[in-house]
């Protein structure tokens, strides 16, 4: 079992943006746990903050861009896998500006700094989403092929083809080991093709491009037109379009399949915007950035659908549910859901819940009128509806099933509830056989008991 990783001290770097050209400030902080990957933009009014998900994903081209509340950031792929490949879970990154610095063109310069500052071990244990199904994003007519399948750690396996001989096919495979990723994937550069330099400069984009962040492979002859137009936007000599190694900056690869490894780069980064780690083995086929984050919705979309539970890793580990997620597993709905959030489960031992009591519940118009008190068979609901949570998330399926109470033992009420109040439901599974379990509950208030008590229940099928 291993705890969530920020950083020790705060990491500072300026650089110019790939695409956009403008200069950037970023300032790294560690986060406390549960935090995950933010960005906040400090030069913008309220300096919004943006989460690192998929959901908040606004554009795929040449790079990955995130958004929220009219606020951007743009390319921080590079850096979202140096979080990825070292392990990081929580941290605050403020930029002022809107596009993270490309520096070298990989994400060796962020790898450095993450190491020189430390890690710092943190008290909650990490999430890793477990693949228990093949989950797959293709585009056969672009020949675009990805997916995920299930495996006893995180791997990922890439292939990329190009017609052009100066790239070719190139094959690599990486297993989630830090040092592997730190000498062997960190140091990769990106890259394009000669053919595509013009028509990127045409879509405004590479502006802070430049043969010091990237490498740009010869695969066709330009006409002097050409030739004088990258000249003065990315200032090369006409000698390196002749260069004889196929590299347009003449430079050597820092490895053989360095284009593939960039891929690769790219790739670790977009998974990152799932928000957790994955134990899952992706193999990939002339994947980028948009197939990589299409691939990242699907993980999310069919472990949400599910309730993502059965796919963490470790029981013990903390998991959190919105209301949203709430829905997916229980069957109850408005006015008879008594569950509002789900601080904390562990999978088929607890669950921790939230009821939040106001002056608008339809039952405090008659219980009692001028002195509402929340009805004692409500609060046993309530109890029954965290611990039917915890039984159906354990169950494949959960949609297609229903919890019965069978029996209610033990019960007592310690004191009353009255608008306002906070319900913190605790429900633990003492038994679970042959479809009947046995499940054991509390209710506090500020920190009081003021209900427990002890359910028989039986799981069945739902009617359609």
């Amino acid at each position: 079992m291993k705890f969530q990783q920020t950083i020790k001290e705060d990491i500072e770097i300026s650089g110019i943006g790939l695409h956009t050209g403008v200069l950037s400030k970023v300032v790294i902080k560690p986060a406390p746990t549960n935090h995950g990957i933010k960005f906040k933009r400090i030069d913008l009014k309220d300096a919004p903050i943006i989460d690192a998900s998929v959901s908040n994903v606004v554009d795929v081209t040449r790079g990955t861009t995130i958004g929220s509340q009219g606020a951007e950031v743009h390319t921080i792929e590079h850096l979202l896998a140096a979080i990825h490949g070292l392990n990081i879970d929580n941290l605050l990154i403020e930029i002022d500006n809107l596009e993270v610095p490309i520096l070298d063109g990989s994400a060796k310069g962020y790898v450095d700094l993450f190491i020189k500052s430390g890690f710092k071990d943190q008290d909650e244990h990490r999430l890793e989403l477990v693949i228990d199904e093949t989950i797959t994003y293709s585009n056969p007519k672009s020949g675009v092929d990805i997916h995920i399948v299930p495996s006893d750690k995180f791997r990922i396996t890439f292939m990329m083809d190009y017609k052009h001989q100066s790239l070719g096919t190139q094959y690599t495979s990486y297993y989630s080991i830090r040092e592997e990723f730190i000498n062997n994937v960190a140091p990769a550069r990106t890259f394009c093709l000669l053919s595509e330099v013009n028509n990127l400069l045409d879509c405004d984009l590479i502006k802070g491009g430049s043969l010091d962040n990237s490498l740009v492979f010869i695969d066709t002859e330009l006409n002097d037109k050409e030739i004088k137009k990258i000249k003065e936007k990315i200032n090369i000599s006409s000698q390196a379009i002749d260069s004889p190694n196929g590299l347009l900056n003449d430079t050597e690869l820092r490895y053989y399949n360095e284009p593939v490894r960039h891929k690769l780069l790219d790739l670790i980064g977009d998974l990152r915007l799932l928000g957790m780690p994955i134990k899952g083995h992706v193999i990939a086929a002339r994947s980028g950035h948009f197939a990589n984050i299409e691939l990242v919705k699907n993980i999310r979309k069919k472990y949400l659908k599910k309730g993502v539970k059965q796919g963490m890793a470790n029981k013990k580990q903390k998991i959190s549910f919105d209301i949203r997620e709430v829905l997916n597993i229980l069957p109850h709905r408005y006015p008879f859901l008594l569950i509002d959030k789900i601080n904390n489960l562990i999978s088929g031992e607890e669950v921790h819940a939230i009821k939040n009591v106001t002056f608008n519940e339809p039952f405090f118009q008659g219980h009692f009128s001028g002195q509402p008190v929340m009805p004692g068979v409500l609060l046993i609901e309530s109890m029954a509806q965290a611990g039917g949570f915890l039984v159906l998330n354990t169950i494949p399926s959960p949609e297609s099933k229903l919890m019965y109470i069978s029996a209610i033992e033990n019960t007592r009420f310690k004191k009353t509830v009255v608008p306002g109040d906070q319900l913190k439901i605790t429900a633990r599974l003492l038994k679970f056989k042959l479809n009947t379990c046995k499940i054991q509950a509390t209710i506090h208030v500020n920190n009081d008991l003021v209900a427990e008590s002890t359910f028989l229940a039986s799981v069945v099928n739902r009617s359609i």
